[in-house]
This record gives C-alpha cells, sequence and structure tokens, in this order.
C-alpha cells in the first residue's frame, strides 16, 4: 500500500457521508465481478452503482457518462475494448469524471498521464492478488522444472517412454532471480526460501536495504541474469520495461535457465523467447501473460514441450477476485467521501483533483 501523507483528506473522516441518494456516481462495465461488490455499494444508498455492457459504445450512454464520478475498469487490455480504456477521448464523455480504479495492480487499460491532466485521481488494487500470484508462480517453476506438463500430456496421447526421458530436477539449491520485489515478488521470495531457493532481485524502484528487508539479495539485473538458474518477472508494463526481455536479455541468462513471466504480455519478446528455447540456450519457460490474451492456438510458444502455459489466470482465484471487488468498491467509496485513496498511482493529480471534488460534489 502506498502512503502519501503530504496530501489532506478533503473531508474529515468523522464526517458523516453524502446523505443525498445518487449524490455520487460510479459506473463500470459487465465484465466479472465478485458479488461482494455489488455488496459494498448496497450499503451505500448514497452511491449509485450502474453497470454498462461491455459491448456498448461511450456514445451510447451520454447522460450516464456526464453524471458519473468514479470509474472501475478492469486491468485486462484484452477484456475491455480500447473505446472504455480511461483515456482522452473517454474522459471527454466524462466530465465531472473525478477517480478511475483499476480492477488488480496492472493500468493498461488507463491513460495515467492523460487523467493526470484532466484532474482525475487513478488508483489500483496492488497487493490484493499477491498471494493468488506468487503461488501460481511457484506452480510454473515446479511444472516446468519436475516436466509436469509434458509427463502429463505424454501419458494422454500413449507411446511407449521411460521414466527416465522426463527426468526433471529439483528447485532446492537453486538461485531464484526476481525482476521486481513488490507486493507479488517478496511473497515469491518468502515462498521459494521454504523450498531452499537462494533468492536474489533486481528492483531500480527500492533500495539496497529495502530489497534485502523482503528477502532477497540485491544485485544489478546482469549480475541477476547470469547468475539465476530461474528467472521471475514481477515488474510492471510502462514504458521502460516494455522488452526488457529481448534477445540479448535472453542470451545473457545462464545457459539451461528457466524463465518464468506472471507479470504482463510485451516486458519480454515473445519472438526472442521462442528462439531462446528453440535453441536450446533456456531449458524451459513457464507463461501466464502474452502480447494477445488468450495467445492464438498455432502460437509456436504452445507447440514446445519445455513450456508451461496459462492465460493470465495467476490472480484469477476467488480469493483474490473477492479481495480485488472489496478493496476497489471501499477506496472508490472513500476517496469520493473526500479521503486520500491508498493505493493512488498519481498523486500529481490531487491539487486540479481537490479544486474539481469541490466544484463538483460540494456545489
Amino acid at each position: 500500500m502506498t502512503q502519501h501523507p503530504e496530501l489532506t483528506p478533503l473531508v474529515s473522516s468523522s464526517s458523516p457521508a453524502g446523505p443525498r441518494a445518487g449524490h455520487r456516481s460510479v459506473f463500470r462495465l459487465d465484465v466479472w465481478y465478485d458479488v461482494s461488490m455489488q455488496q459494498r455499494y448496497a450499503d451505500r444508498p448514497d452511491i449509485a452503482l450502474t453497470t454498462l455492457p461491455v459491448a456498448s459504445a461511450p456514445e451510447d450512454h451520454a447522460d450516464t457518462l456526464r453524471q458519473a464520478h468514479a470509474y472501475q475498469v478492469s486491468s485486462a487490455k484484452d477484456e475491455t475494448p480500447a473505446r472504455w480504456f480511461a483515456d482522452e477521448t473517454l474522459l471527454a464523455h466524462t466530465p465531472n469524471l473525478l477517480c478511475v480504479s483499476t480492477s488488480g495492480s496492472g493500468y493498461d487499460t488507463v491513460d495515467v498521464e492523460a487523467c493526470t491532466r484532466a484532474g482525475v485521481l487513478v488508483m489500483n488494487q496492488a497487493g490484493a492478488n499477491a498471494q493468488s500470484v506468487a503461488e501460481h508462480t511457484l506452480g510454473l517453476m515446479l511444472g516446468v522444472n519436475k516436466r509436469l506438463a509434458e509427463s502429463d500430456h505424454r501419458l494422454r496421447r500413449g507411446g511407449e517412454f521411460s521414466r527416465e526421458d522426463l527426468m526433471g530436477r529439483e528447485l532446492y539449491g537453486k538461485t531464484l532471480g526476481l525482476v521486481g520485489i513488490g507486493h507479488i515478488g517478496r511473497r515469491v521470495a518468502e515462498l521459494a526460501r521454504a523450498f531452499g531457493l537462494d533468492v536474489i532481485a533486481h528492483d531500480p524502484l527500492l533500495d539496497a536495504e529495502t530489497i534485502r528487508q523482503r528477502g532477497a539479495r540485491p544485485v544489478t539485473l546482469a549480475v541477476l541474469l547470469a547468475e539465476a538458474d530461474i528467472v521471475s518477472l514481477h515488474c510492471p508494463r510502462q514504458a521502460d520495461t516494455l522488452d526488457l526481455f529481448d534477445a540479448h536479455a535472453f542470451a545473457a541468462m545462464k545457459p539451461g535457465a528457466l524463465f518464468i513471466t506472471t507479470a504482463r504480455g510485451g516486458i519480454h519478446s515473445e519472438a526472442a523467447l521462442t528462439a531462446a528455447l528453440e535453441s536450446g540456450h533456456l531449458a524451459g519457460a513457464g507463461i501466464d501473460v502474452w502480447d494477445v490474451e488468450p495467445p492464438p492456438r498455432d502460437h509456436r510458444l504452445l507447440q514446445l514441450p519445455n513450456v508451461m502455459a496459462t492465460y493470465h489466470t495467476a490472480g484469477v482465484t476467488y480469493e483474490a477476485r473477492r479481495n480485488i471487488a472489496t478493496w476497489a468498491a471501499e477506496q472508490l467509496i472513500a476517496t469520493l467521501d473526500g479521503q486520500v485513496p491508498p493505493r493512488l498511482l498519481n498523486p500529481e493529480a490531487w491539487p486540479r483533483y481537490a479544486e474539481r471534488y469541490r466544484r463538483i460534489l460540494e456545489q
């Protein structure tokens, strides 16, 4: 959770919530949300929650958007049509919009800079699915290292093969390199140590002491690539991480290393990863995120036996979805009540937001 003590709440936390029914308006699309979100809003009759069809267009809901104060949007870029991304175009339809909340730690569907210019706060639910994604990460490590999917497929297809044809390796004693050690990365580090892995990490957003406190030895990216038996990505998708793992990065990894990603598509080059696997330089990969989701069935990576593939499901558990829905509703409600959101991504928007909040909600 990110704290911003320099920001002053617009309304005292002891003040009563807005008294007029429908005084505040939140909209979302009809993608899957846990019922706990609806339940939270049901406790606040002064806040109207409107669900719009994802197949529709903003132009179809002009009155709703014009009155909207908050937008709850999915983090999944291929689940949300581009016309519903929180960007300049959508902001033109929502003159009273004060805040945008994503359904996960990612915010691929939000143009944060455009929101900041407009005085619209952007917040995420970082940490809500950390346990689920961390467990999935360990699952991919175990699955690739022990060749579980390959064994399952060969058994189902039938044919003669020996157990030694599917010989795997232990995690114990190996070195795990984490690229990013935030909410998810630190939990992966904790789980990995229970398997006897030595954990190193590179995170340019954190100092060395913080990385140590989170359970890893701080190293440069170059050292991580050279030393890690398993490299696992847990960094955000942004301008400086796009194609971070290209042909040069994969070539710098140890021969026989494994590559795991539960971060975001676009951080690694799918073509470069395919080449590194087909050449034998890398021994295997566990992939949960893709350039296009779901990936096409004829995707080359899906044809490789040493790849364990999932479809951006690392954080899709009942527990994580309940956390996300609950956190999202509670954070938006608190923000519309004049409080500082705990997971605010653009605190620099606060001064203009505060002026707009007073003009729109306190008139």
